[in-house]
C-alpha cells in the first residue's frame, strides 16, 4: 500500500495480522482469541510477553535502559451481547456487553458462540406491517429484540448448543477501499479506508504491536522499556486498564484509542472536532481524563518537528484507559492518541490506514526521545 506521499506504509504481513485481529470473535469478557492472535504476531519483535489475571496481554520491548516505562495500552475486547434467556419459540434475548444505540441493531447479523462452534442469527422484532401507527413511530428498543437462530423451540435452541450466558458478536467482515484524496477540487494523492468491527478498539492494539515491530525491524534505540498491553473489558468498565496498570507500575502512559470522526452529516465540529484522513487525534479533555500537559505538548512538538499531521480532540463523553491507568499507583502522566473513526459501536467502522500509519510514526518519534529526563520533567513542581 503506498501512502499519499509515495512511502510504503502499513507492510502486507501487518495488514493480514489487522485483518485477522478485527474479524476474530471477542466480545468483553471473552477476549482470549485475540489475544492469542497478538501473542502469535508480537512474540518475534519482542522481549518478553506476560498476561495480568484478567487476560490482558503485556509484551515489552527493551531499549538502553530499563526506566522509565512507557506503556502503550489499546484495548482488544469488542462491544458485543450475552444470551439472557431462550424463550418457549425458540428466539434469544440478550444483554449488552458495552454501549450500544438500540437504532444500528435490527436486521443486522451476529455470531452466537457455543460450546458446539459458532451459530449464526439475526436481530429481529415484531415487523412493521404488524405495528400500530402509534408504534411505527417509536424506536425500538433492545428490550424488544430478539435474535432469530432457526430455531422453531426451546429444545431446538439448546441441542444447537445454546445456554444463558453465551457471548455474540456483530457478524461483519474487514475490508478496504482504494480512493484519490482531492481537496478543493486537485488531486491529492491517495489512501485505503478499511471498513469493519472491532475499530473499537483493536486498531489501538494494532498500533501498539506496529510500534514494537518497528522498533525491532529497523533496531530504532529508544532510552525505555516499551510494554504494548492488549487490555481486556475497557467497554464494561476500564477493567484490564486497572489490572495492566497494578503489574507494569508505567512511568508515562500513551493510550491508543479510537476517536469519533465528526466528519459525518449532522455532527458539529463543536462536537466531534476531528475528521477521517487528516491524521491521528490527541485528546486534550474526556471524561475520564485530562491530560498531563507537559507530555501533551512534549508530543505536539515532536509532531510538529517530525511534521507528521495531527488533530487536536476534546471527548465530552465518554472515557479510555487513561481515565484508570493515569490515577494507578500514585500517579501516572498519560496521554490519548486516538485514530478518527466513522460509525464506532456499530457493526461496521470506517477509518484511514494513513491516519493509523501517523500515529504508529508519531508514537515511535516520541519514544525515540523519551528518557528518564524527559519524563522526570512532566511532573516537576
Amino acid at each position: 500500500m503506498i501512502g499519499a506521499t509515495g512511502e510504503v506504509l502499513i507492510s502486507k504481513e501487518s495488514m493480514k495480522f489487522l485483518e485477522e485481529l478485527t474479524n476474530c470473535f471477542g466480545p468483553s469478557g471473552f477476549e482470549k482469541e485475540p489475544a492469542r492472535i497478538v501473542k502469535g504476531y508480537v512474540s518475534k519483535y519482542c522481549d518478553s510477553i506476560t498476561t495480568d489475571k484478567l487476560g490482558s496481554l503485556l509484551f515489552t520491548k527493551k531499549g538502553s535502559a530499563e526506566k522509565p516505562v512507557v506503556l502503550l495500552p489499546g484495548h482488544v475486547d469488542e462491544v458485543g451481547f450475552m444470551v439472557s434467556s431462550i424463550n418457549k419459540a425458540g428466539f434469544l434475548t440478550f444483554n449488552p456487553l458495552g454501549g450500544w444505540f438500540d437504532q444500528v441493531l435490527l436486521g443486522q447479523r451476529v455470531k452466537v458462540k457455543t460450546a458446539k462452534g459458532i451459530i449464526p442469527g439475526i436481530i429481529a422484532a415484531k415487523p412493521p406491517h404488524l405495528l400500530s401507527a402509534e408504534e411505527r413511530g417509536k424506536v425500538v428498543t433492545k428490550d424488544k429484540m430478539f435474535i432469530d437462530i432457526g430455531a422453531s423451540n426451546e429444545d431446538e435452541a439448546k441441542e444447537m448448543g445454546v445456554r444463558l450466558g453465551n457471548p455474540i458478536m456483530p457478524d461483519s467482515c474487514f475490508s478496504t477501499i482504494e480512493k484519490r484524496i482531492f481537496k478543493d477540487g486537485k488531486k491529492k494523492g491517495s489512501d485505503t479506508i478499511a471498513i469493519g468491527k472491532a475499530f473499537d478498539d483493536r486498531i489501538g492494539t494494532f498500533i501498539a504491536a506496529e510500534v514494537v515491530r518497528t522498533l525491532s525491524v529497523q533496531k530504532i534505540k529508544h532510552p525505555n522499556t516499551v510494554v504494548g498491553a492488549a487490555t481486556t473489558q475497557e467497554e464494561v468498565g476500564l477493567r484490564g486498564a486497572r489490572t495492566t496498570a497494578h503489574v507494569v507500575n508505567p512511568d508515562v502512559c500513551l493510550t491508543l484509542e479510537v476517536d469519533i470522526a465528526g466528519d459525518v452529516p449532522g455532527i458539529e465540529m463543536s462536537e466531534a472536532p476531528t475528521k477521517m484522513g487528516l491524521g491521528p487525534s490527541i485528546t486534550t479533555y474526556d471524561s475520564s481524563m485530562i491530560p498531563n500537559q507537559e507530555l501533551l505538548e512534549f508530543v505536539l512538538s515532536t509532531a510538529d518537528r517530525s511534521k507528521i499531521p495531527y488533530q487536536l480532540s476534546q471527548i465530552a463523553r465518554g472515557g479510555t484507559d487513561a481515565g484508570i491507568i493515569h490515577i494507578s499507583n500514585a500517579g501516572c502522566p498519560s496521554l490519548v492518541i486516538g485514530v478518527p473513526t466513522r460509525h464506532i459501536h456499530a457493526h461496521a467502522g470506517l477509518l484511514s490506514l494513513s491516519d493509523t500509519e501517523n500515529a504508529i510514526k508519531l508514537l515511535v518519534e516520541v519514544i525515540k526521545k523519551m528518557d528518564r529526563k524527559k519524563v522526570d520533567s512532566f511532573t516537576e513542581i
